[in-house]
């Protein structure tokens, strides 16, 4: 995959639900994850969504999973919601054999635009388990902060994966939009 290649964007359809799964499996679990630096196979097994969560998050109003495709394959995907003054990004995943080229960076802008520029939103959110430390300072180098603020990590819902220690736990990171804090 090159670098030089921009991608297409389009908003998902339930019609692509399936193509989500698979990419946001291979991205965080399994073997080709750990082909990856997203891989969260060392904190958690077990699925880290499926085919119901991801039609819900395409059907809800404010809500959409932008796709990236590159000659018409799927390559990169996130959920962006408008969640009142501020977007939420969230279920971000990159082919793990495309990850490292800058498309990463391309798909958080997009987000970013479709919630500043569509939504009118002050700024973005997310939350990263705060385990994940090379993720939190990517999110760094490109304006995100961290809030200090924290959300319990959802132990025995296997919807979100099966922890492999007990101390997880999700750490809120913000960037405000033109300085105007969300």
């Amino acid at each position: 995959m090159s670098s030089q290649t921009l991608p297409v964007f389009r908003t998902a359809t339930t019609a692509d639900v399936d193509a989500i799964v698979a990419l946001v499996e291979s991205a965080y679990r399994g073997e080709s994850g750990l082909r990856g630096w997203t891989t969260e196979s060392h904190l958690l097994d077990g699925q880290r969504t499926d085919a119901t969560d991801v039609r819900a998050l395409i059907e809800r109003p404010d809500s959409r999973i932008l796709l990236a495709e590159r000659d018409g394959r799927l390559v990169a995907s996130c959920h962006v919601e408008r969640q009142g003054e501020a977007g939420y990004f969230g279920m971000f995943a990159v082919d793990p054999a495309g990850q490292g080229s800058g498309l990463g960076k391309q798909v958080l802008a997009e987000a970013e635009r479709i919630a500043r520029e569509e939504w009118h939103c002050r700024g973005m959110r997310m939350t990263v388990i705060v385990q994940r430390e090379e993720l939190i300072a990517w999110y760094g180098r490109r304006g995100y902060r961290r809030t200090g603020e924290y959300q319990p990590f959802p132990y025995g819902d296997e919807r979100f994966g099966i922890p492999r220690r007990d101390d997880l736990r999700f750490e809120v990171l913000r960037k405000d939009f033109d300085g105007v804090a969300a």
